[in-house]
This record gives structure tokens, C-alpha cells and sequence, in this order.
């Protein structure tokens, strides 16, 4: 087993992108260890966010921002964050242990820490509830559990799949090549951020780093598009096939087009999708109550919660 005490000699940043691929399959064996469960993240959203997150907002570098602790030259645990502020403790189950949990919140606080406007530093950190220890140390430490809960959804890839019926005007299909990526950007500027004036919108070209991810496939990048190609609702599904399990995220629908099934069409239609590639699981995340009812109606049950903790120092 890991020796706590060498720990700091074990711990390193990422480097290259030879660690990027070792990350990867880091995160999908402790996925499957765990039996499928998020109790770290899948691959698809380490892809994500070294594709949108870092070369689209500027989260990173990785190489400044992503610490790895490794034992015989295998990685055991990875600290990240996402947003400033946020810190993800990634952790083979093997080697969940209260001391290495701590020691990795510690070097968190002093690496991952974003100052505030009143000189204080701020972090929020993850917690998965089947993890206890984490969550006791974070009481331990001074932090407060936050409201926000976000819930992790699955559900068998079977027969089950329901039928769905909608407009003539609507049709289901895979996202055209580059000269729709205005559209499709478009219609995640309005689902996500409804009440920003238009005029925010800074433009379509992070969508060609999006499809750089290693799992995006053109195939399951699903749309409701009108006949003169505007889009009205679309679905991404990041299909491993490794895990045989399908993430679909993200899931969303233009506000002009609501209520109209149209977000149960191309969840529906993903699920047929992924089915025929040997799927036989697949999963969603939501925080907003309505978002977790909406899933539940496509057969998706909510099984389990992760919630932010925060702490100022």
C-alpha cells in the first residue's frame, strides 16, 4: 500500500501529453472499479475540459493546475480543478485512506485557492455522500456544505427505450459539418445563458475544439433541426466503449422551442443510437429539479448525489 508519509515525493504536476493519456485510463479503471459509479469522473469530462475548459475559457494550463500522486509509476490520485476555486480529488479506490484524503485537501487549500476581493482565499471541493471520509474531514476543516446538490442519473441501455412523437416541422439528426456550428453554437448560447443580453454572444469557433475530444463522434452529436437548419434542441453523447457506457451532456433546448419534446427526442434517439454500438449503460447529470424529472421520464433514475463544500481562509 501507499506510504503517506513519502507522500510529497510521489506528487507531481502534469507534464506532457503522455500524462494526458494516462489520466484518461486512470479515470476509466477507477470508473470501472467502482462499478460504474461517479465517484471520480469518466473520461469524457477529463476530454471536455482539456478541450473546452482549457482551450476555450482558459482554465489551465493543465500543466500548472493538475497534480498527480502516483505509487510504482501508477496513478492513484489526481487533484484538479475546473472553474478557479474548485477542487476535484480524484481517487483510486484502492487507496482511499482519512490520510491521504488529507493530505490532498491540504495541498489543495495551499495550491487551489482563489483570492477574494476582501483578501481571503475561497475553495469548494467535491464530495461524492458515499464518501464518508471526505466528508468528515471537511467538517473537520472548517468547511460549509453548500445547498446545491448535484445528482447522477443512469439507466440500462434495453429494450425499455420509449417512443416519442413531434412535429412535422422538427427533424432528428446527427449535427451537419463545420458550416452548422454556428447554429448549434447558437442554441447552447440561448439554452445556457437566457438572460444574458445577446450581445455577449462571442461567436461559434470553440465548437472545432469540442469535436477535438478523443470520444466526440459527429454520429451522436444529435440535433432538432428546423427546415431552414436552425436548431432547436441538441444532445451530446460520449459513447466509451471500454465501460459500454454512454454520458450524455450536454442536453438542451432553445427557449423558443420548449415544451415540445423535443429534449426527449434526441435523448431518445441517442439511446437507439448507442444501443446498436453496444451500450448497456448510460448516464446524465442535473442539479435543477425540473432537469431531474425530465430524466426520469426517460427511464433514468437518480442514484447518486455529490454536493460543494466551501471554505474562507
Amino acid at each position: 500500500m501507499y506510504n503517506i508519509e513519502t507522500m510529497k515525493d510521489k506528487t507531481r504536476l502534469y507534464q506532457s501529453e503522455e500524462d494526458f493519456w494516462r489520466v484518461r485510463q486512470f479515470l476509466r479503471e477507477v470508473y470501472l472499479l467502482n462499478g460504474r459509479r461517479e465517484l471520480s469522473w469518466q473520461p469524457y469530462r477529463w476530454d471536455y475540459w482539456r478541450w473546452h475548459g482549457i482551450e476555450n475559457i482558459g482554465q489551465g494550463p493543465l500543466e500548472k493546475t493538475v497534480h498527480l500522486w502516483e505509487s510504482n509509476g501508477q496513478i492513484i490520485a489526481m487533484l484538479n480543478p475546473e472553474n478557479a476555486g474548485t477542487a476535484f480529488m480524484q481517487m483510486h479506490p484502492d487507496f482511499l485512506a482519512k490520510k491521504i484524503e488529507e493530505g490532498m485537501l491540504v495541498f489543495a487549500e495551499e495550491h487551489l485557492a482563489k483570492r477574494q476581493e476582501n483578501g481571503k482565499q475561497q475553495l469548494w471541493v467535491v464530495a461524492h455522500d458515499a464518501n464518508q471520509i471526505r466528508q468528515n474531514l471537511l467538517k473537520k476543516r472548517g468547511y460549509e456544505l453548500l445547498e446545491s446538490t448535484s445528482n447522477h442519473h443512469s439507466r440500462l441501455v434495453d429494450n425499455s427505450i420509449p417512443n416519442v412523437t413531434i412535429g412535422e416541422e422538427y427533424t432528428i439528426r446527427s449535427l451537419g459539418d463545420v458550416e452548422e456550428h454556428p447554429a448549434r453554437s447558437w442554441a447552447s448560447w440561448k439554452v445556457f445563458h437566457p438572460n444574458d443580453p445577446d450581445e455577449k454572444y462571442q461567436g461559434w469557433t470553440w465548437y472545432k475544439n469540442v469535436q477535438r475530444c478523443p470520444l466526440y463522434r459527429r454520429d451522436l452529436d444529435i440535433v432538432a433541426a428546423l427546415l431552414n437548419r436552425e436548431i432547436a434542441a441538441f444532445c451530446t453523447v460520449w459513447f466509451d466503449d471500454v465501460t459500454r457506457t454512454a454520458a450524455f451532456e450536454p442536453v438542451g433546448v432553445h427557449p423558443d422551442h420548449q415544451r415540445k419534446g423535443l429534449g426527449r427526442a434526441v435523448m431518445v434517439e441517442g439511446l437507439r443510437r448507442v444501443k446498436k454500438l453496444g451500450a448497456t449503460l448510460a448516464t446524465v447529470g442535473s442539479e435543477e429539479p425540473a432537469a431531474c424529472n425530465f430524466y426520469s421520464s426517460i427511464g433514468f433514475s437518480t442514484i447518486e448525489y455529490s454536493r460543494k463544500w466551501r471554505k474562507e481562509f
